[in-house]
């Protein structure tokens, strides 16, 4: 999913600080007081303590509310908040950010392009219909179309066949790593055709049903002012502790105030200043748990920062942890890598190792040793003719960064300049090259919708298009594209940790801080995952009391 068109393999959030990628888990930590929260010790967790009685509503609040409720045309993450109650997937992405078939009762593939799915027998969809592989491949092929937001994950998909009464085949024209991860996402989601058909243009506007199979069932929409979902008495699966959550969208102030009043009960924190303002609220827990969300430096096609000397010069001297203090509030951590740490969802172990080992070229906080590499490497690339133009909003998070920038160039001999634009013109720097004509480098922030590294990597194509600085190595091409086709995990992990080295040695972009997910909520609630598996697995169907 892109920042702007939410397409499906990437997807870049907006950091007035965002943390939209995750809920988090830590109320230790969080709720002792307003200092800020020391990053190192910030410790994440994919879930909260099990729910242990029933509850009849629950309020929670959105930070907009959603365009549509239809994921195949509006994926946005205020939608998907509420609809991953609702509506299944062919495969469930858990709060530990691993992957397990789900409406596809099991998965076989007797090759390495073939995918055989089993439809699970006895789910019915909330009109009472029962699902069946024709619903699954019909909503299929509704994603793979070209004018929907999931078609990208269909581009190695040769074809896609009902095989069985309750079987679907899908062929690959090459093998493909991440097609069951896109599944456990909302290319995966399954639709009632029928009632898709029958709402036509209108199906996920107000006034129209859901379509859907999940815990719960959507039963009111008022534009304007909330959304009901209800838990659905005919769900074949666990029965919801909470019976009824009403969704209302708040910012900024407002929705701060409504938490520490109690008139809303829950939100998943979309801003660290948000989360900030809320710690130490008398009644309320904050939770933070893994994302794959990052804070980035992206170099542009303009070209200040062309040389990789001195891109890995302005790594070496960035001072990360202060960022992630006076920029946060603690609340994000120093990070090497561009992808975060939700992004594990296997070989755990193994891409935690090869992350510390990065610390090397992308330090906490730069000492003696790191500053006199880095001036070197100014040395031998040559100053640039230009002062270095970095490209930011004038939200806290971001200015602090810019200034951080501006700090460690000076450190090292470099000039750089903050040109500092309105947020509605921020956003064009990530989708148009014009834009980005003026500035060197963007202070950006990016996510992926899937837990692998590999869902990120392929950015750093030649042929990517969010390749600005036009960095070109024909072995990094080579290990992306054979690691996209390696379905073996362990084996592409390895593959995963060279393409990382390769990408951060080149400093393609500048890594600054992996961005936990916040989850706020009423100290008497517990249950929800704490992890960027909100977005696309039920969370409301875990929340209940915190005692029976």
């Amino acid at each position: 999913m892109n920042r702007t068109s939410r397409r499906a393999a990437t997807c870049g959030l907006v950091v007035t600080g965002l943390l939209t990628a995750a809920g988090c888990s830590g109320a230790d930590t969080a709720t002792t007081g307003g200092s800020p929260v020391d990053a190192a010790r910030l410790k994440l967790t994919p879930t909260t303590p099990a729910a242990q009685g029933p509850v009849q509503k629950v309020n929670w609040l959105l930070e907009d509310e959603p365009d549509s409720l239809d994921l195949d045309t509006q994926g946005t993450s205020a939608g998907r908040v509420v609809l991953t109650n609702v509506c299944e997937r062919l495969y469930q992405l858990q709060p530990d950010m691993t992957v397990k078939p789900f409406l596809a009762r099991k998965a076989a593939q007797p090759d390495d392009r073939t995918l055989i799915l089993t439809v699970r027998q006895g789910v019915t969809f909330h009109d009472g219909s029962k699902l069946t592989a024709d619903d699954v491949l019909w909503s299929l092929k509704r994603h793979a179309d070209p004018d929907m937001e999931q078609s990208d994950e269909f581009g190695n998909v040769s074809s896609m066949a009902k095989t069985g009464a309750d079987e679907i085949t899908v062929r690959f024209k090459k093998p493909d790593a991440l097609f069951t991860k896109a599944l456990a996402g909302d290319a995966g989601l399954v639709w009632n055709k029928e009632q898709v058909e029958k709402a036509g243009e209108d199906f996920g506007t107000p006034g129209h049903g859901d379509a859907c199979s999940g815990p719960y069932e959507l039963t009111g929409w008022k534009s304007g002012d909330s959304i009901t979902i209800r838990a659905y008495d005919g769900y074949w699966g666990d029965k919801p502790l909470t019976q009824e959550v009403v969704f209302r969208w708040a910012s900024d102030s407002a929705l701060v105030n409504a938490l520490k009043t109690g008139a809303a009960d829950g939100t998943f924190a979309e801003s660290p200043n948000t989360a900030s303002a809320l710690r130490g609220a008398k009644g309320l827990g904050q939770f933070y748990g893994p994302s794959t969300a990052t804070l980035d430096l992206i170099p542009t096609e303009r070209g200040g920062l062309k040389d990789p000397r001195v891109r890995r010069a302005l790594s070496l001297a960035l001072d990360r942890a202060g960022i992630a203090k006076s920029g946060y509030g603690g609340l994000v951590q120093p990070w090497a890598s561009p992808v975060g740490s939700g992004s594990w969802g296997y070989a755990k172990a193994e891409f935690d190792a090869a992350q510390k080992q990065l610390a090397s070229v992308a330090p906490a906080s730069p000492d003696a040793d790191d500053l006199a590499e880095a001036k070197k490497l100014v040395k031998d690339a040559g100053v640039p003719a230009d002062p270095i133009v970095i490209g930011t909003d004038a939200s806290q998070g971001r200015t602090v960064v810019a200034n951080a920038v501006r700090a460690a160039l000076q450190r090292i001999g470099l000039q750089g300049d903050v040109k500092t634009v309105p947020t509605a013109q921020f956003e064009e720097f990530y989708s148009d090259p014009q834009a980005r004509a003026e500035i060197d480098v963007l202070v950006g922030d990016w996510y992926i919708s899937k837990s692998d590294p590999m869902g990120f990597y392929d950015n750093g194509l030649s042929d990517s298009s969010n390749n600005w600085i036009g960095f070109k190595d024909a072995t990094y091409d080579e290990k992306v594209h054979q690691a996209l086709s390696t379905l073996d995990d362990a084996e592409r992990a390895a593959l995963a940790i060279d393409v990382q080295k390769r990408f951060t040695d080149a400093a393609v972009w500048i890594p600054v801080a992996q961005v936990p997910s916040v989850l706020v909520l009423n100290s008497e609630l517990t249950g929800a995952p704490a992890s960027q598996a909100y977005l696309y697995y039920p969370w409301a169907a875990d929340l209940g009391a915190r005692k029976g």
